[in-house]
């Protein structure tokens, strides 16, 4: 299976009213949208660290060949990367992303995605071999998503402490060439629908105060403000 890419553009709702206002726009745009499914997530940042010591603790908790041999690609070529765990109901995740584009490789609009299934460990235990490596944690996030089936793309309205309500359109793509095309439709859908997209220098920002007060937000509803 060749490489995924993440088109992603993110719009800062703000309220409780405001995504529910959204998703009735959706419908009346869309009849066919459909809600996809509702997740609890815990998302555990890190970062410094050593990639190939990751790729070499990490080997034996990859479910599948494929998965080893894409770590071990990416732990010798990725330069800008965001490395999580993410724990989604029952399922377990390593999830790397690396920038395609002049964004972050964090935040960013257009990602390479390495998503790997873990089994037969904990996300404590998981975590342990990622500091193992060298890592240490960056942050502690939690959200709960619901995403939606809309038109041709992926909306996911959330609720994350700190951040309030957050929508986000993606798209999922197997050439990056076509990454620039694809923020322009995402971007088009966001206007008829009268979101607006959140910046990416406003995005950092609300990113670095997250990370530095993470403790204060991880598990809660506190939402801060971030100009």
């Amino acid at each position: 299976m060749g490489d995924s890419y993440e088109i992603e553009i993110k719009s800062l709702l703000g309220s409780k009213v405001a995504s529910a206002e959204l998703l009735e726009k959706m419908h009346d745009s869309d009849p066919q949208t459909k809600k996809l499914g509702v997740q609890k997530q815990l998302n555990h940042y890190f970062e410094g660290g050593d990639l190939d010591k990751l790729n070499t603790i990490l080997s034996p908790v990859l479910q599948g060949e494929s998965d080893r041999k894409k770590l071990s690609t990416l732990a010798k070529e990725a330069k800008s990367f965001s490395l999580r765990t993410r724990q989604t109901n029952d399922k377990l995740l390593l999830i790397m992303k690396i920038s395609i584009d002049d964004t972050s490789s964090d935040n960013g609009t257009a990602r390479l995605e390495f998503e790997a299934p873990i089994n037969g460990v904990t996300l404590e235990e998981l975590d342990n071999l990622v500091l193992e490596s060298g890592f240490i944690y960056q942050a502690k996030w939690s959200r709960d998503k619901t995403d939606y089936d809309y038109k041709d793309a992926n909306v996911t309205i959330s609720f994350s402490p700190g951040y309030g309500y957050v929508a986000e359109f993606e798209k999922i793509i197997d050439d990056p060439k076509n990454a620039t095309e694809t923020k322009a439709e995402l971007r088009e859908m966001m206007k008829e629908l009268g979101v607006e997209e959140l910046s990416q220098d406003r995005l950092g920002r609300m990113f670095d105060y997250y990370n530095a007060n993470w403790r204060d937000y991880y598990g809660t509803d506190k939402v801060f403000e971030i100009l």
